[in-house]
């Protein structure tokens, strides 16, 4: 009996993918949890598993094909079986100025739970079995969607995800307006070359948009002293055999999880009808890649030690310059930081990453003159600014929780506390 893979949906808003590579021909055998192609979201590239072993018996969509969702793009076969041609898809070859443009929302269907895996005897792929145990997630009690109740990857990523999509589609239908057109004359124009959007920044511009014309915005700066915190972080560099290399950015981030946790009214997310309250701090990193942004996120950082937070977050920003981030890694953060410091921005501010009500822009460390018991010195000053969503955190929230921020940054030896 064939079995008919189809484009699989990778968000709740996506309606098409691109075939970016095939890893398997037709007439090579295959098991269930084998990696048979990478599909091109408008993010990164996703590994698709076989669902059920088989022959490949035909392909139907060639590489670089942009294929609608539930069309199918491979059959497979019994070893010896004939096959009937299966329908094939309409597809549109991708080109670098035209990708596919999709928006991928976190799921969340029940609670993570964080004992330890101990699932030796569940029927699940590889990739699935290799996630969860990174994740530290416990399977035994989740039906698989795939053969005879398989675990495949997918349903360990639905696990992993958030249950802010519920949050996100109310809030967009109940602000959803139409954008105005922009006209332009462009007869009147200079010489000018155009080149046309790319999804991932269309969907950058589309969701900032919204924030930056749905969500009512509240900022409030301040300065840290940071001389202690850069002391620090020499020391713990140059401590012999470091298997680590810490940068100011990954303090703020255990910074602003430990903040969090002191202030948990300011963890929270408005959900039209509701406010979500989180009792996990994952963090979502701002990382500048070539066609917009992207966000990977370090979950849990607040139960994360610095040296953790540093690896991961190197791992993650060069996973997300590659194009190589799993969705479970750049869905579902709580709180986002912008950190421009590298770049010699003393202060700015940034635009609300929807669903999440708050994001944190970090400028660089630099001396300036500051006065002391009555004194003026020179101190080691890092300005930071702070943008909430005013509709599920009052302003004295926010003031109480980048205060214990300022207070924990200033006297980084509390993280180790």
């Amino acid at each position: 009996m064939s079995i008919e893979i189809k484009m699989p949906t990778l968000s709740p808003t996506m309606t098409k993918g691109v075939i970016s590579s095939w890893l398997v021909n037709v007439g090579d055998n295959v098991s269930a949890g084998d990696i048979i192609a990478e599909i091109e979201t408008d993010k990164v590239l996703v590994e698709i598993e076989a669902e059920s072993a088989g022959v490949v018996a035909q392909i139907t969509a060639p590489e670089g094909a942009e294929v609608p969702v539930d069309d199918v793009i491979m059959v497979l076969g019994a070893e010896g079986e004939a096959i009937a041609a299966a329908p094939a898809p309409v597809v549109e070859v991708a080109t670098a100025e035209a990708p596919t443009s999709v928006e991928t929302i976190p799921i969340k269907t029940q609670p993570i739970k964080t004992q330890p895996i101990h699932a030796t005897d569940i029927s699940m792929s590889p990739l699935a079995r290799r996630m969860a145990a990174q994740e530290n997630i416990n399977l035994e009690s989740l039906k698989g969607s795939g053969s005879k109740g398989r675990i495949m990857k997918r349903d360990v990523e639905q696990l992993l995800g958030t249950s802010v999509e519920k949050a996100l589609i109310q809030a967009k239908s109940a602000t959803a307006t139409a954008e105005p057109e922009i006209v332009i004359d462009y007869q009147n124009l200079p010489e000018y070359t155009s080149v046309k959007n790319s999804g991932m920044r269309s969907t950058v511009a589309t969701r900032l948009t919204q924030s930056s014309r749905d969500i009512p915005h509240f900022y409030m700066t301040v300065d840290c002293q940071i001389d202690e915190l850069m002391a620090m972080r020499k020391q713990l560099n140059g401590r012999k055999n470091a298997d680590y290399k810490i940068s100011v950015n990954d303090f703020v981030i255990k910074a602003v999880a430990t903040a969090m946790k002191q202030v948990p009214e300011a963890n929270c997310m408005w959900a039209g009808d509701s406010v979500i309250s989180f009792n996990q701090v994952d963090i979502a990193i701002a990382v500048a890649v070539k066609d917009g942004l992207i966000t990977p996120v370090v979950k849990n950082a607040s139960g994360k030690g610095l040296a953790d937070i540093a690896n991961q977050s190197k791992a993650l920003a060069l996973a997300a310059r590659e194009g190589k981030l799993q969705p479970a890694q750049y869905q579902g953060g709580t709180f986002t930081i912008s950190n421009l410091g590298m770049f010699g921005i003393k202060e700015f501010t940034s635009i609300i990453n929807p669903p999440q009500n708050g994001i944190l822009s970090v400028g660089v460390g630099e001396q300036r003159p500051v006065v002391k018991d009555g004194e003026l010195a020179i101190a080691t000053v890092m300005s930071v600014t702070l943008a909430m969503d005013h509709r599920c955190v009052d302003g004295a929230t926010g003031a109480r929780f980048i205060q214990a921020f300022k207070n924990i940054i200033e006297d980084p030896i509390s993280l180790m506390l």
